[in-house]
């Protein structure tokens, strides 16, 4: 046990020099890597332009990954020198026992050498007269006869070695027991002393490792911020293009571009599946699920997950312009599904839309809209299959954590539903990514055949038109040259943005919009090499979240892969006209 003491504080110096190495590494990566922090101006997201947030968020997302990027081993070198630190403390709590026990034993030794001492001193005084006494020549002079003389002669010297035997070693233990105590005071001092810098260093490495969580947290903090404002001016900038968020707004007009002949060429087309917002149940999922033969219930298990079916009173709702209408009553006059499809998608839709009127209003204690921004109704009572389909779910509820869920809908989803957060709604638990096809998918081509909604119009479609090109979305060859400029423009110097916005509209911000010709000047002047004319722009494609990652573009100056988010909010940006990207999965058209 003392020989572990003794190696614990000799090698104490090694022990601390370690701890101290790690408190280093983790100061360098977690407070000094900092300074190369993002623009202060990213922490205000209101007041940014587009191409701001454009530049911040790969800003933070870069010190984001870093941060966690840096502490990873480190935490991994926290866990092991805890378990270390563990051990320690524990040989620590062991050695404290043992010299508990061993101060224990040696009070004991002193108490009995207390009294061994006080024989001692008489076994001294006894030994000096023995020693006189024993004296071969006064034993002769002595009155003993001389039968006696050499038996008490003997006996004499026999007691007297015993005593020099005693005192001897007496004074031995006391020697050897002070010895003790003194080593013993040293050793707890010195134990003490390793006692506290071992939690003084632990307590350090564990405070900069919450600093650097807490520092990861408001990165996280900017980064949703920034996403939820970017989302907001491509939403306003999509609201011309007036999609529909779900069937209630009548038949789907989808032009399919690949029909139109814009009359130049190369001509380029982007093509996105879907069409807003693509979360919660598709309603054309929900018909090719049905004509597959899946009931309501697993049409909507299919979409949602956290959930359970339950009954739901017949409470009233505050119908805008209605007043107040029961909510089995209000159901027959919801025009959100065609009447002649399946009677298993009309009844997932009816669950769904009792479940979104009930979670909408809190259960009745809130007004609830009739157009898409809520769900559209027009009063009186549908009929057909669709009152046939309320009826036999009458009171049936999606319920998650106690309360009705928000069963949001859509028309199209492109193969791919996404949760409420993946498009800046917020976290809910009961939505998902789904990738709503009948098998795998490795390409576009298995998605057109096994996309449970292909038969939507708006299933793969360029969004938006210019007056001119046959009405199309096709963009010539130095428009998307122009667009890939851009992007690259801005990532060397996000302080032009604000004279990149769209040639053929007016500057939001009251500028000069600089045209393609100066944009490739000012990327010039700042060591960029400007596309003039693009040859092809080749997409890569997660087919398992439905997302692309990069778009590639190839021209005369050669080739450039970019983000794909990053690519598309840039096009969204500077494309003519009301042209748009609308979603995740894109792809690109050629003539």
């Amino acid at each position: 046990m003392f020989a572990l003491l003794r190696y614990v504080i000799c090698n104490k110096k090694y022990v601390i020099f370690l701890l101290i190495l790690l408190v280093s590494l983790i100061t360098y990566y977690l407070l000094l890597t900092p300074v190369l922090a993002v623009d202060a101006k990213c922490n205000n997201p209101s007041a940014l332009s587009l191409e701001e947030i454009e530049q911040c968020l790969p800003q933070l997302n870069d010190e984001l990954n870093r941060m966690k990027t840096a502490t990873k081993p480190l935490e991994g070198q926290m866990e092991s020198l805890q378990r270390q630190l563990a051990q320690i403390q524990a040989s620590i709590d062991n050695l404290s026992t043992g010299i508990a026990q061993k101060q224990k034993d040696l009070d004991i030794r002193e108490d009995k050498l207390a009294l061994q001492q006080a024989l001692l001193e008489h076994r001294v005084k006894a030994y000096y007269i023995r020693s006189y006494l024993a004296d071969p020549l006064m034993v002769i002079l002595s009155s003993i006869q001389a039968g006696d003389l050499f038996r008490e002669l003997s006996y004499r010297q026999t007691v007297t070695r015993e005593d020099r035997q005693v005192i001897s070693s007496v004074t031995a233990e006391v020697v050897n027991l002070l010895t003790e105590k003194d080593k013993l005071e040293k050793d707890k001092a010195r134990l003490a002393s390793l006692q506290a810098q071992v939690d003084k260093n632990a307590a350090f490495i564990g405070g900069e490792i919450k600093k650097a969580k807490a520092y990861q947290a408001d990165l996280s903090k900017q980064i949703a911020s920034l996403s939820a404002r970017q989302q907001q001016i491509i939403s306003q900038r999509q609201a011309s293009l007036n999609l529909p968020t779900s069937l209630g707004a009548g038949p789907l007009y989808c032009t399919d571009d690949r029909k139109l002949d814009p009359g130049f060429r190369p001509a380029f087309a982007f093509f996105t599946f879907g069409i807003p917002h693509r979360v919660g149940m598709n309603q054309y999922g929900a018909l090719g699920r049905a004509q597959a033969g899946q009931s309501a219930d697993q049409i909507l298990q299919a979409y949602f997950q956290d959930f359970s079916f339950e009954q739901r009173g017949n409470v009233n709702l505050s119908v805008q312009g209605y007043g107040s209408v029961p909510l089995e009553t209000y159901l027959l006059g919801i025009y959100e599904m065609p009447g002649d499809w399946p009677l298993e998608a009309l009844k997932a839709q009816a669950i769904a839309a009792r479940s979104y009127a009930l979670s909408y209003t809190n259960n009745g204690s809130k007004e609830i809209c009739t157009t898409q921004a809520c769900q559209v109704y027009k009063g009186g009572n549908k009929g057909g299959n669709w009152e046939t389909a309320v009826r036999v779910t009458e009171g049936k509820t999606m319920i998650s954590g106690g309360s009705a869920v928000s069963a949001w809908y859509s028309s199209t989803d492109g193969g791919y539903t996404y949760t409420a957060s993946d498009i800046g709604w917020g976290g809910r638990s009961f939505t998902k990514r789904v990738r709503d096809t009948n098998g795998d998918i490795s390409s576009f081509s298995d998605l057109f055949s096994k996309a449970y909604d292909k038969d939507s119009p708006c299933f793969y479609s360029a969004q938006g038109f210019r007056n001119q090109y046959a009405k199309s979305a096709w963009l010539k060859s130095e428009e998307v040259a122009d667009i890939a400029n851009v992007v690259m423009l801005t990532k060397r110097d996000s302080g032009v943005s604000s004279h990149i916005y769209q040639t053929d509209k007016p500057n939001p911000e009251g500028t000069d919009t600089w045209d393609e010709a100066k944009v490739k000047q000012e990327l010039r002047n700042r060591g960029g090499s400007p596309f003039n004319s693009v040859s092809s722009v080749l997409v890569s494609a997660d087919f398992g979240s439905g997302m692309v990652t990069a778009v590639t573009v190839n021209g005369d100056r050669g080739s450039e892969t970019f983000n794909a988010t990053e690519f598309r909010n840039f096009f969204n940006v500077r494309a003519p006209a009301n042209i748009q990207i609308v979603g995740p999965l894109f792809n690109i058209e050629t003539k």
